[in-house]
């Protein structure tokens, strides 16, 4: 059975990005999923100071996950247009580890936000860099107004929305 890794990029206990990766990585058939909490990789802000004392051992520990993985589901939260700062800390610390830090894993790629845009500039700044850190994108989507079009006993609501993140789910061959 395939492995899914899946995350989203914030240390809320209720990170709408959190549920929307989880409930992605679930619509795979034939795969197991385990959901990673960023609050379980605890790192001090990076520094080439603090490097020089040792990786800490939660950087490891991400990076020994994604390596697990057949295949990364990751939903990024947008804080003011860029990763958030608990995320861009933890690829920083792992990019030490290794450059390419997602380890040419497949990578679906996902974000939303509460608003219409659903973190369509975090998605996009992603695009571009993850593949430069050993992301194979193998599909992205942006879920727009996560509360007006997400429950959290259903997922998605809108039907349209739902049949597009579908069959990018679909389509993903890892």
């Amino acid at each position: 059975m395939k492995k899914i890794i899946a995350f989203g990029g914030s240390t809320s206990r209720t990170s709408i990005n959190k549920q929307l990766a989880s409930y992605a990585a679930h619509l795979v058939a034939d795969a197991s999923v385990e959901v990673l909490d960023l609050n379980d990789y605890p790192l001090p802000l990076f520094s080439v100071d603090l490097e020089k004392e040792g990786i800490p051992q939660a950087a490891h520990d991400f990076y020994e996950k994604i390596g697990s993985a057949d295949l990364l589901v990751v939903s990024l939260a947008e804080h003011n247009g860029a990763y958030s700062a608990a995320f861009k800390n933890l690829l920083d610390w792992t990019s030490r580890i290794n450059p390419k830090n997602f380890q040419n894993k497949p990578m679906l790629l996902l974000a939303t936000s509460p608003r219409a845009r659903g973190g369509a500039s975090v998605l996009e700044m992603a695009q571009n860099r993850f593949p430069y850190q050993g992301a194979q994108l193998k599909g992205t989507f942006s879920l727009p107004s996560f509360y007006e079009n997400f429950d959290v006993n259903n997922g998605i609501i809108q039907p349209e929305i739902k049949a597009q993140l579908e069959a990018i789910v679909r389509g993903i061959e890892f």
